[in-house]
């Protein structure tokens, strides 16, 4: 399913963030193959039970919790300093009026 998006709309030098919990989701794993073959940088989120994701990853973050809730408040909360973090790097760069 996430691999035909993947197909679809990626392109060389775009980023997949991709998150799994359990690191063995299928569809989350074959995206990251396919965009992988189309020369996208690929980041997995996941839980420490996530090691499957590493060989299709280029940057990998472990959650340090099996707990499914756990691992998602850890993701969400690494995913809004990402977001912050880019959006503080879009304004330094933005002409101003």
């Amino acid at each position: 399913m996430f691999a035909r998006q993947v197909e679809g709309l990626g392109q060389p030098g775009d980023v997949l963030l991709a998150l799994s919990t359990s690191g063995r989701s299928p569809n989350i794993l074959a995206a990251l193959r396919k965009a992988r073959e189309r020369g996208l940088v690929t980041i997995g989120f996941t839980g420490t039970r996530g090691e499957a994701m590493a060989a299709s990853c280029d940057h990998l973050l472990i959650a340090p919790s099996d707990d499914t809730p756990v691992v998602q408040q850890i993701h969400l909360a690494i995913a809004h300093g990402i977001c912050e973090e880019i959006e503080q790097a879009m304004m330094r760069g933005a002409p101003r009026k």
